[in-house]
């Protein structure tokens, strides 16, 4: 035989209160105004009996399931993203709430049967994500559902939560500037001319306009930009030791992610360079190899975590503006970056 389940009436019992006092006390309503003996008492009861709430009929009462559904392309499989997945759970969690995390591998077919099985469960709210930057197609979804975009945008859905590129694309010059390296400067990963009239994420753009619109505004330009569409190690080896066979007068290499200056460093280091007392390397993401290497990575952050918290207020909020939110990119100061004035 099953054992009986506990219900919110045992615990008043056990307590020597009202069920709409013990109630009042176990959903946190700030306004109880019952003593905090009589809160000791009820939470006492509760774990001697080993009481959960019935979820189901918690939901039939207040129309809510107090559940997040978390879709997203390869986030939940690639140790690159999973900062989002992180954040999320613990807000959800600080807010009472579980996730339920679907992965679609991008697949149109199998997005509509994860919305079709978040729907199922009635979920709260919809956390779209995606694992580098970009708009995403969302399939339609019943009129009203809350719906907030992670690191990605969607036309019909203007909540979004994205790092905050252009800051970070500036900031990355500034900080070659403010350390005394104003020209010698090479950028891997991109260049305008020969990529001219492709398209890359809206976030990339934002990196690469906030790059130059610092330099524009602090007058300096680089020696060399080296284009590549797949910013990958192998692909940064092959840029810079192009750069160093054609005697490029380098100071610093500003890489537009951290695999690029991965493989930056294995060519400066077969071309005998030393990292930073012949050339400094700055880069952006600060994927877990950053910290990896030596010297280590100087490299902005994105900063997955915080931005999957921000999703999950932005989902449970009451009158939340349309909009995006622009999470900072921190500088992550490591020893690849020359500083004018310190010994090696």
């Amino acid at each position: 035989m099953s054992k009986k389940r506990v219900t919110l009436a045992d615990v008043a019992r056990l307590a020597g209160l009202s069920p709409t006092a013990a109630s009042m006390i176990l959903t946190g309503r700030p306004d109880t105004r019952l003593s905090a003996e009589a809160h000791a008492r009820v939470h006492a009861a509760a774990l001697e009996l080993g009481y959960r709430p019935n979820l189901a009929a918690r939901a039939l009462r207040t129309d809510k399931t107090r559940t997040i559904a978390f879709i997203s392309d390869v986030v939940a499989t690639t140790r690159f993203a999973n900062g989002l997945i992180r954040g999320t759970l613990e807000a959800a969690d600080e807010a009472g709430h579980v996730v339920l995390v679907l992965e679609t591998g991008g697949e149109p077919a199998r997005e509509v049967q994860a919305i079709e099985a978040a729907l199922d469960r009635q979920v709260d709210g919809f956390i779209f994500a995606a694992m580098r930057a970009r708009e995403v197609f969302v399939p339609a979804l019943p009129a009203a559902t809350r719906v907030v975009m992670l690191n990605a945008t969607s036309r019909h859905h203007p909540v979004c939560v994205l790092p905050d590129e252009f800051e970070a694309g500036g900031a990355a010059v500034r900080l070659l500037h403010d350390t005394g390296i104003r020209d010698g400067i090479a950028l891997i990963g991109h260049n305008p001319a020969v990529e001219q009239g492709l398209f890359r994420s809206e976030t990339v753009s934002r990196r690469l306009a906030g790059i130059r619109a610092e330099l524009e505004r602090l007058a300096i330009h680089f020696v060399a930009e080296e284009s590549c569409w797949n910013w990958e190690a192998p692909h940064g080896y092959e840029l810079v030791k192009g750069l160093l066979d054609r005697q490029t007068p380098l100071k610093a290499l500003l890489c537009l992610n951290d695999r690029l200056a991965f493989g930056a460093y294995q060519a400066l280091g077969e071309g005998g360079l030393r990292i930073p007392s012949d050339i400094s390397v700055v880069s952006f993401d600060n994927d877990e190899l950053a910290a990896d290497l030596r010297p280590g990575l100087t490299t902005f952050a994105l900063p997955h975590e915080q931005m999957g918290q921000e999703a999950v207020r932005l989902l449970l909020a009451e009158n939340v503006e349309p909009g995006e939110r622009l999470v900072p990119m921190a500088a992550v100061l490591r020893q690849s970056l020359w500083v004018a004035g310190k010994a090696d």
